[in-house]
């Protein structure tokens, strides 16, 4: 039975969704092509007819995962106040991809680390159209700083099992970023 172009596109949406949400939670290494295709909902079999492989699809999710912050932030620290949040430090699987797989990146594809490069580029772009009254290059040092110390933060917090210190690193962070504006 043929597959409607709407479905496939679907289909690739559900592969993609899934991947880029299974690699947060779990990283890229730990994940197979055949966990992926279960969590979509698809078999194993139809993989290789939307992706080259695993590789393809690491470097496809990012662009997916990647591509979905495109609003434009109006305010910068409210922004930070939202990503430095326990609630987010606890939602791996849906959180920022930067701070869930950017250590790991370093490590895939030239094509995976395209699409990590250019989703900075866009984070960075989006930091700086929320800061109308600086030049540009007071803007784009804002941008790279501010996003620098969030992801920082939020691997950090992350990472330590320390609960209080990993508070603490998010809330002095998020008081360092509102205090610089």
């Amino acid at each position: 039975m043929k597959v409607s172009r709407e479905q496939v596109a679907e289909n690739r949406r559900a592969i993609l969704d899934a991947a880029s949400r299974l690699f947060r939670e779990k990283g890229f290494e730990a994940i197979t092509v055949a966990e992926v295709m279960k969590s979509a909902g698809l078999t194993h079999g139809g993989f290789y007819g939307y992706f080259k492989s695993k590789d393809d699809l690491i470097a496809q999710s990012l662009v997916h995962v990647l591509g979905q912050e495109s609003e434009p932030i109006k305010d910068l620290v409210a922004y930070a106040k939202e990503y430095l949040s326990p609630s987010h430090r606890a939602n791996i699987s849906s959180g920022c991809p930067t701070a869930g797989l950017g250590a790991e990146t370093i490590r895939q594809s030239p094509e995976a680390r395209a699409a990590m490069t250019e989703g900075q580029r866009q984070t960075l772009e989006r930091f700086c159209a929320s800061l109308p009254n600086a030049s540009r290059d007071e803007a784009r040092r804002i941008a790279i700083g501010t996003w620098s110390a969030m992801v920082g933060a939020m691997v950090l917090s992350r990472l330590v099992d320390d609960p209080y210190l990993s508070d603490e690193m998010l809330k002095q962070t998020y008081q360092w970023i509102r205090d610089r504006r």
